[in-house]
């Protein structure tokens, strides 16, 4: 482990084994790079449009709730029209019928703590998804030179990016301002107004930062705006045929919780209600569903602003709904299905060096550099949570470790968690 450490005031637990994917499911990554380029630049378009009048005006307005003016002006400067995140990282579950796509990070964290778990584990596994320097190498030609600026909130993943460009180029970004060097911007849009030094010093037509600063892009509204019948021929237009349907088996489905009143006639799709405040009488088992803000807090990141309505008492599951439509204002809520995560049993080490095995569900993230104009996947990161976790994060508890090729099907532990890991040929 580096001097400084990677993750400040964090733990997790340490093993020597990578988490093995089958070749269906690394052919699924794969795959799964280009299309979501696809998605994200489509989100970048549809929001133009819609500010241009080629799209109904209401989706850029959901989308600029809640964010100061002088950020959404900014957002849509004619120099930064084209510029998106050349990081992406989607966060899949790991579940008995594939993957379930529950969020697209373009500011993820885990970047140097992979790249140093692709260096260590690459000394005894050959197999590890992107290699022993896939994540260093990534980056570098992403951002080969200039600053990475972080936060005081993001504060925990300083000491990983130190370890990934080196101390002298990491930079607070309270205190920072922007010249002619290139920003990697490792902070929230939600932050932007207390970054005086950094408002005040950033042009958009010289500073040259990445991801761009578009909180539009930042929110999980667009998992919900992907299943609008209304937005459908847009999506397979954007994505393909082949794209649009494989994004539609791993996104769970999704609503905008708009407290705007539904013709007496009318249903939400999939759900079969005509009022949001229905779902407060939902039963416990009815109620495997997630409530999500959707970006622009401080609860958006790190499952702070997450609520899984089964884990509820009734009462309080009424009360998050119209927290949620009351909020919608200036921050909207996404519902989600649940998607419950299959167990799998990995090793792990105590403190004291004790082998260990736990039960856990996992939480796999790929990580897409961009490099000349393609999506490459250059290292993947499994986080296995004890299966009394509902929500998959980075945790003490939680077991951190690169993935891997296997040949064989890593079969799902049964549900109560007995049973055993078993290799098949496919």
């Amino acid at each position: 482990m580096p001097d400084s450490g990677l993750l400040a005031e964090k733990e997790w637990r340490i093993s020597d084994a990578a988490f093995s994917l089958s070749e269906r499911h690394v052919a699924l990554l794969e795959r799964l790079g280009p299309v979501l380029q696809h998605f994200v630049q489509g989100c970048n378009l549809l929001y133009r449009w819609s500010v241009q009048g080629k799209a109904p005006a209401w989706i850029a307005e959901l989308l600029d709730r809640g964010k100061p003016r002088e950020l959404v002006c900014l957002a849509r400067d004619a120099s930064l029209a084209g510029q998106l995140p050349r990081l992406l990282r989607p966060d899949l579950l790991w579940t008995e019928s594939g993957f379930a796509l529950c969020e697209l990070d373009s500011v993820p964290g885990g970047i140097g703590v992979t790249a140093w778990l692709q260096e260590r584990f690459s000394h005894w596994d050959s197999a590890l998804l992107g290699g022993p320097g896939g994540m260093r190498e990534g980056f570098s030609q992403i951002f080969p030179s200039g600053d990475v600026v972080v936060s005081e909130e993001a504060s925990s993943y300083r000491p990983e990016m130190e370890y990934l460009v080196g101390p002298e180029r990491v930079r607070w970004a309270e205190d920072y301002r922007c010249g002619d060097q290139p920003i990697y911007r490792f902070f929230e849009c939600f932050d932007w107004e207390k970054l005086r030094s950094i408002r005040e010093s950033f042009a958009p037509d010289r500073t040259v930062m990445t991801p761009p600063p578009k909180p539009y892009l930042e929110e999980k509204l667009w998992l919900a705006l992907f299943w609008l019948r209304p937005l459908r021929d847009f999506w397979r237009r954007q994505l393909t045929e082949k794209g649009f349907r494989l994004l539609r088996e791993i996104i769970p489905e999704s609503w905008v919780l708009d407290p705007a009143p539904l013709p007496p006639q009318a249903v939400y799709p999939g759900l079969e209600i005509n009022d949001w405040r229905e779902l407060g009488h939902f039963s416990q088992t009815e109620r495997d569903l997630v409530l999500k803000i959707s970006g622009f807090s401080p609860l958006a990141w790190g499952s702070r602003g997450v609520l899984v309505g089964s884990d509820l008492a009734q009462a309080e599951w009424q009360k998050r709904i119209e927290h949620s439509l009351d909020d919608f204002e200036s921050h909207p809520w996404v519902l989600q299905r649940f998607a419950k995560g299959s167990l799998a049993e990995h090793r792990f080490f105590t403190s004291s060096g004790a082998e260990e095995r736990m039960a856990g569900r996992v939480r796999i993230s790929p990580y897409y550099f961009v490099l000349n104009g393609k999506p490459e996947l250059r290292g993947v990161l499994a986080t296995i949570c004890p299966a009394d976790k509902k929500l998959v994060h980075g945790m003490r508890d939680a077991i951190l470790v690169p993935a891997s090729r296997a040949r064989g099907t890593r079969a799902p532990l049964s549900a109560d968690g007995r049973g055993q890991r078993i290799d098949a040929p496919l």
